[in-house]
């Protein structure tokens, strides 16, 4: 293992010092890649540290307990041996998890896309649910966001809403909420009290910078129209929404959400590169699930992973089997729970892959 970390502590210091060339910070694609690795290695280079301080003291200690010279000398370094073996297995664990390769896209921001499934009305209902759980939840998290396009439902909610999350490792924690959300529960509509089962999908997209995915202007189809929704007297009269078609692909990209059409056509080409790249990403994640079945896949969208059940408080996580009974907790974006069982067994799985390393 110590000999893994030296090799990590070499490039650490290696990219510590490529930061601060001029030629890398002129070069914007290579100084993000960089700067996502600097922060990456960071974490696990001071990992790295405490544990070569703790195999030091653990060698001290064996060797003045040998010499047995000094009694108090000898007494201080058996607590010394003691706290440090104890430390050991926990810190040795940490360190394994964190080298285990991180996927390149967890970095990134994401756009997240909610789309009204089966059950009418409701349906719309629940996907502003949704909606609304994870803004709070990025809300509680530092993240921020921002809606590029909406259409509302007839009776609440929306058919469908995207928007952008931008934070630290926005990717690698919401990816795997990608797939069919299921809810149990008495609708507004309903008036004789039955229990009705409607579904809203999530797709988290990673965010592509435009270095990522090459679009070439003659393959896009710009049209401009006007805005629907609230926003005052523009909607309707300026033609400031913009609509986005990807003719190669067939992709469709828009946004009306702000009222200068510059800025619309930036968000829409964000929706679209994200789209772009999202499609050859989802080839990779065909491409690796032929090597491996993982559990908490994040590359099948028509997956039913979760459950709201309203009449029993019960959210129910099919990939992992995980029960929280904490509804109103969780629908006000209290979701970490969830999250974070789901990252480990996927962690797992890769550890499971790489302790041939170890």
């Amino acid at each position: 293992m110590l000999d893994r970390l030296q090799i990590v502590k070499q490039r650490f210091d290696e990219i510590s010092d490529l930061i601060i060339q001029p030629d890398v910070i002129s070069d914007q694609k290579r100084y993000v890649q960089l700067n996502q690795e600097y922060k990456s290695l960071k974490a696990l280079a001071e990992k790295r540290d405490e544990y070569v301080v703790l195999m030091a003291n653990i060698d001290e200690a064996n060797e003045i307990i040998a010499d047995n010279s000094d009694a108090d000398m000898t007494e201080m370094a058996k607590m010394q041996l003691d706290e440090a073996k104890d430390r050991l297995p926990t810190l040795e664990e940490e360190i394994k998890f964190m080298l285990i390769p991180k996927d390149a896209e967890d970095a990134k921001n994401v756009m997240v896309e909610i789309r009204a499934g089966t059950g009418g009305d409701e349906a719309s209902i629940f996907a502003g649910d949704l909606f609304r759980m994870y803004t709070k939840y990025c809300e509680n998290r530092g993240w921020r966001t921002s809606v590029v396009d909406m259409n509302e439902g007839t009776s609440g909610g929306f058919k469908e809403v995207i928007f952008e999350v931008t934070g630290e490792d926005v990717y690698g924690t919401l990816k795997f909420e990608a797939g069919v959300h299921r809810v149990q529960r008495v609708p507004q509509t309903e008036t004789q009290g039955r229990v009705h089962t409607s579904a809203a999908t999530v797709m988290v997209l990673p965010e592509a910078e435009e270095f990522d995915v090459q679009i070439d202007m003659n393959d896009v189809r710009v049209d401009f129209f006007c805005s629907s929704g609230p926003g005052g007297q523009s909607v309707n009269t300026t033609k400031s929404a913009v609509r986005l078609t990807h003719i190669p692909t067939g992709l469709v990209a828009q946004c009306q959400d702000q009222k200068s059409q510059h800025k619309n056509k930036d968000k829409a080409f964000g929706v679209l590169r994200s789209r772009l790249y999202e499609q050859e990403l989802a080839k990779k994640q065909a491409e690796d699930a032929v090597k491996r079945t993982s559990q908490v896949s994040s590359g099948d969208r028509s997956a039913k992973i979760r459950t709201y059940n309203y009449s029993q408080g019960r959210v129910t996580d099919h990939r992992v089997g995980m029960d929280v009974f904490d509804m109103d907790g969780v629908m006000n974006g209290k979701i970490q729970k969830l999250i974070d069982e789901l990252q480990l067994v996927n962690n797992m799985e890769k550890l499971k892959e790489a302790s041939e390393v170890f």
